[in-house]
């Protein structure tokens, strides 16, 4: 045979070969819409699962970024696919409301040991011996952390639309700090922004944030900040009987939260490749920080996201192809 000949004959099988395999994928010709919330420092954890479900063949379409809610009631339409940030348990009211379990897939946990709560300058705290947001009913306290002469400590929140904001109202009416503390709410980065800078400018600070998120990087809990207990847990709507006290002892107000994927369940049941998928893939708290601390730092462009992305699986290759095969055997 001419050497052309074998060329020929290589390129055909080789060619045979990557068709079979294509074809042999349980994703192939199944296309899926990752859905996320407009927090931009969500889109690591979304895309890396979009990247796995890529490895198995599904054609898996750009993020879409709506509010929480929006997204909770068209994944129960399947009109989306997947959520890599179901907050387990801050969405449990949401997550109801569309459906719950006869509507969504959900197991396995994605990310674990997520905090949230309230907290202070350390300054401000070891001067006046502050430990407990309910010392802020004391309206002379109170007035340490007001950035706008009214008379009322200001609290940088949350969004609405978020589930925070709704927890956050809840505890300053069972708190009685609905005439003392006042919860300034809108765009998180430009009123947390703001906030930092007041700290930088050694001024009294008082704010939610949540973990993983950049701003535990910047202001580092125990050195620049402490977190604020809570007189007793209280909680709204499906959390409303939970006791947020930890095994130390210590209340902050909400419970340790995780992070799920959960899935249209239509399309779950319909792909066990994927399901699969969603229940084992997991990814290490530690590793959103620092991805969106990077993000902080002007790392954060949908460019520079996927390259993080990208890298994180070279890191972590093994586990990545783990991930993978075992997903595919699921479908077997």
């Amino acid at each position: 045979m001419r050497k052309t000949g074998i060329l020929a004959t290589l390129a055909i099988t080789s060619f045979i070969s990557a068709h079979t395999l294509a074809a042999d994928l349980p994703g192939k010709g199944i296309s899926v819409q990752p859905v996320q919330s407009t927090i931009t420092e969500e889109t690591f954890q979304t895309l890396l699962v979009s990247k796995a479900l890529e490895k198995l063949g599904y054609d898996v379409k750009p993020i879409k970024e709506v509010d929480y809610n929006v997204a909770y009631t068209s994944m129960a339409a399947g009109d989306v696919t997947f959520m890599a940030t179901n907050w387990d348990q801050l969405h449990a009211d949401m997550y109801k409301s569309a459906g719950g379990d006869k509507k969504f897939y959900r197991q396995g946990d994605y990310v674990e040991g997520a905090v949230q709560g309230y907290l202070i300058d350390k300054k401000t705290a070891d001067k006046y011996k502050i430990t407990n947001i309910a010392q802020l009913k004391d309206p002379e306290i109170a007035k340490l952390f007001d950035a706008n002469g009214n008379g009322k400590a200001d609290l940088s929140g949350c969004n609405p639309g978020w589930g925070c904001e709704g927890a956050i109202n809840y505890q300053l009416k069972a708190y009685g700090l609905e005439g003392t503390v006042e919860h300034n709410q809108g765009n998180y980065a430009a009123i947390i922004a703001d906030t930092i800078s007041r700290y930088k400018e050694g001024k009294p600070v008082l704010y939610y944030t949540w973990t993983p998120y950049w701003v535990s990087d910047v202001l580092v809990p125990g050195r620049d900040v402490i977190w604020l207990q809570v007189p007793h847990s209280a909680l709204p709507g499906e959390l409303k009987n939970l006791d947020t006290q930890l095994s130390n002892g210590a209340n902050y107000g909400f419970p340790p939260n995780g992070m799920k994927i959960a899935a249209n369940k239509v399309f779950a049941e319909a792909n066990p490749a994927a399901a699969k998928l969603f229940s084992i893939m997991k990814l290490p708290i530690t590793d959103i920080n620092a991805q969106n601390l990077r993000m902080r730092q002007g790392e954060a462009s949908e460019r520079d996201i996927e390259n993080h992305v990208n890298a994180w699986i070279r890191w972590h290759q093994a586990t990545f192809d783990g991930w993978i095969n075992e997903a595919k055997a699921a479908a077997k």
